[in-house]
């Protein structure tokens, strides 16, 4: 991926260094399966958080950071994520000002081991996510290790779809399409809870796809094998490859976030398109 030449943006937030006073609890075989699943890319914290953890006693806010020495591979790592946001905002911007819209840029929090978000506290084990509450993308730079170890999903442009994945749920988010899907939620049992949680999650692999296709024609951003990294990617951690990978077996009805195959087509259709309206996941003849 061609970055160095990229516009970095100014709404990354270091928090590396600080750390969080209040801890996370939780228990059960049930809330262990919800943390398992947010840690592929960014589950809406305020449905795992705020209904599986309890919250230790103490307060929420960060204490005095200590000295932080980030490598010269994490600090080239911070500078990539800079500007792959900076490019997000270029094309959401340029899109939502099509729209007749107004794209307001969310802020992007590094941090280590621990955070607080409006969200609640989430440690590192959860991954990248998003927070609507707080308008922010949370990201431990050491999940690009697991992208990479773990999840066998190696390169840059891999780690260019995590950010635009989030910053996806962002744009559903300003779209209304978060607030309507959390109603639904309230009303519907679980399996069917999980079902919107999918649709959710594929909508913003499409709209991250929407981002490479526009970032492409206007900075040209793409090499050879960028697109298969990305590809690669949403296949690695899809459900049924995640479930069968930790305990042998697939449950469908308790997927959250799709399988490969559907991870691949959604941000093969954005990809592919560069249209935000083809990204309609919640039509069920197109899932």
């Amino acid at each position: 991926m061609r970055w160095e030449s990229g516009r970095k943006s100014e709404n990354v937030e270091d928090r590396r260094g600080f750390h969080v006073s209040r801890g996370i609890a939780g228990g059960g075989i049930g809330t262990l399966l919800l943390v398992l699943a947010a840690l592929y890319f960014g589950i809406d914290p305020s449905i795992i958080l705020n209904q599986s953890q309890v919250s230790l006693p103490g307060a929420g806010e960060p204490t005095q950071s200590t000295p932080y020495s980030a490598s010269p591979e994490e600090q080239r790592l911070a500078e990539f994520v800079s500007v792959v946001l900076g490019d997000t905002e270029d094309t959401w911007r340029a899109l939502f000002r099509d729209m007749g819209k107004t794209y307001d840029e969310p802020k992007l929090v590094l941090f280590s081991e621990a955070v607080e978000s409006a969200c609640g506290t989430a440690s590192a084990a959860m991954g990248p996510f998003y927070c609507p509450m707080d308008q922010k993308v949370y990201i431990d730079l050491s999940f690009y290790s697991d992208l990479k170890n773990r999840f066998g999903a190696p390169g840059d442009f891999a780690q260019a779809y995590v950010i635009a994945h989030e910053v996806g749920h962002h744009v559903q988010n300003l779209l209304g399409i978060a607030e309507k899907v959390h109603s639904m939620r309230s009303r519907v049992g679980e399996t069917e809870g999980n079902q919107l949680s999918v649709m959710m999650e594929l909508q913003a692999d499409c709209f991250s796809g929407v981002w490479a296709y526009h970032a492409d024609r206007a900075r040209q951003v793409l090499e050879k094998g960028d697109v298969e990294e990305a590809l690669n990617a949403a296949s690695s951690i899809g459900d049924d490859r995640m479930q069968r990978q930790a305990r042998g077996y697939v449950t469908p009805d308790s997927f959250t976030h799709g399988s490969s195959a559907q991870r691949v087509r959604w941000f093969k259709r954005g990809i592919e398109t560069g249209n935000v309206g083809q990204c309609n996941t919640f039509q069920a003849d197109r899932r």
